[in-house]
């Protein structure tokens, strides 16, 4: 046989010119990327120091850096903070959890249904335009100052991106493949299992995603409203006594959090759904 119309050992990844060039390129600009975004970040420091510095900005106003890196130690050391911490963290968790397996039953039960789709969906959608903020307040009159209204307006706002990241992930299932399981008399649950429920995994941690980052938002909002106790509660006390760099301080303790939870999103998609990451295997071609 030819050398030149060999075919490859199977376990052989055939990768053309342009793509491996392509390969370089991209892993040349991630090997950058981890360089320049700490550089930007020391930048914009510096930059901010400086110009509270040279401009005599009060601290009122805006604190410098330093101050707030001060604060911030100041603040992780002491016991109340923790406690705060706890606090809101137990939201956060306890209304994500809540608000996404709402989501994603009810995404289920209405992708699989084009009734329950035309009657429940639209009361979903004008309850979700219905702003959190307005109704957050009639949540703490029915719930109390505790944990349970925190906890109920954070699953209010992290309920609807698993709801519709759910039917969109059902309803993009291949047509074809359906039929082909339909015509060897598959069952509802069969086809859901081994085609649907494949399919709207992406979709689903795509929400999963969204919704754990807003849940970050939905217990400070509920702390505003009416707390006793969390990082919001704290960061409305630092406001009252003026203590900016303090409230700068939870601030970057609340945006750690939530870059924190997103990693963790983000490594449970690529451990469970790793056929969608993009490997090299993307990038394969037939010769």
């Amino acid at each position: 046989m030819d050398a030149t119309t060999a075919t490859p050992p199977p376990d052989v990844l055939i990768v053309r010119p342009e793509e491996e060039g392509r390969t370089i390129r991209a892993g040349g600009r991630w090997k950058e990327s981890r360089i320049v975004s700490p550089l930007l970040f020391v930048t914009l420091l510096l930059l901010w120091e400086a110009a509270v510095r040279l401009l005599d900005i009060p601290s009122i106003i805006l604190p410098s850096p330093s101050a707030v890196a001060v604060a911030l130690v100041h603040e992780v050391g002491s016991v109340s903070f923790l406690n705060d911490l706890m606090v809101t963290f137990t939201e956060i968790a306890g209304g994500f959890a809540t608000g996404a397996a709402l989501g994603i039953v009810l995404g289920v039960a209405i992708g699989q249904s084009e009734f329950l789709e035309r009657v429940a969906y639209p009361y979903v959608v004008a309850f979700q335009t219905v702003p959190k903020v307005a109704i957050a307040p009639i949540i703490v009159v029915w719930f109390g100052y505790g944990l349970s209204s925190k906890v109920v307006i954070t699953a209010t706002i992290a309920f609807f991106p698993l709801l519709a990241n759910t039917i969109a992930g059902l309803r993009s299932a291949p047509r074809d493949q359906i039929e082909m399981l339909r015509a060897h008399t598959a069952t509802d649950w069969q086809v859901f299992r081994m085609v649907r429920l494949p399919q709207a995994l992406p979709y689903i941690f795509a929400g999963l995603d969204i919704a754990v980052v807003l849940s970050v938002i939905g217990a400070i909002v509920g702390e505003f409203v009416g707390a006793k106790a969390g990082l919001g509660y704290l960061i409305l006390q630092k406001n009252f006594s003026f203590d900016m760099a303090g409230s700068f301080a939870i601030l970057i303790v609340l945006s750690l959090i939530g870059v924190a939870l997103h990693g963790i999103v983000i490594a449970l998609q690529r451990r469970l759904l790793f056929w969608t990451a993009g490997n090299d295997r993307s990038r394969i071609a037939a010769p």
